[in-house]
């Protein structure tokens, strides 16, 4: 296992975020399907012809929303089962680093998608004693570092 585990698992986590997204966009829709008019050239009830107004929700664009919105929830039911797969997978690599400091850092930028200036606000919050504050380049290089070394 290597790096392409952790970043494949950020890569699920926000794909899964757009495929929420995407299924609240279509449960808008659907709560609110726009309604739509045209005007025909027919016969009323009294039997005079002339333009007649129709308004309604147009079928086959609401039921094709329906179908879309059940496929997304599907697909996300399946990545969530993959995502709680891989991240199983990364949280075993990064306990079987050796240093301490190194896990912490890797579950606040990998699992929790935290950036590296935000992974060393944290690293400092957590460590305040430390003579030399971390940086986020120095986060990220102690992370590029690691991943060379194996």
């Amino acid at each position: 296992m290597d790096k392409d585990v952790l970043i494949q698992y950020c890569e699920i986590r926000e794909e899964i975020k757009d495929i929420h997204r995407r299924i609240r966009e279509l449960d808008k829709f659907l709560a609110h399907p726009p309604i739509v008019s045209d005007t025909v050239r027919g016969s009323r009830r009294d039997g005079t012809i002339g333009p007649i107004k129709i308004t309604g929700i147009p079928d086959p664009l609401y039921h094709r929303k329906e179908r879309q919105r059940d496929r997304y929830r599907k697909i996300l039911q399946d990545k969530e089962a993959e995502l709680l797969a891989l991240a199983c997978e990364a949280e075993k690599y990064i306990e079987s680093i050796p240093k301490a400091e190194l896990r912490i850092m890797f579950r606040l930028y990998y699992l929790d998608g935290l950036v590296w200036e935000q992974v060393a606000m944290r690293m400092n919050g957590m460590f305040p004693q430390k003579k030399i504050p971390y940086s986020s380049d120095g986060c990220r290089m102690r992370n590029n570092r690691y991943f060379e070394e194996n």
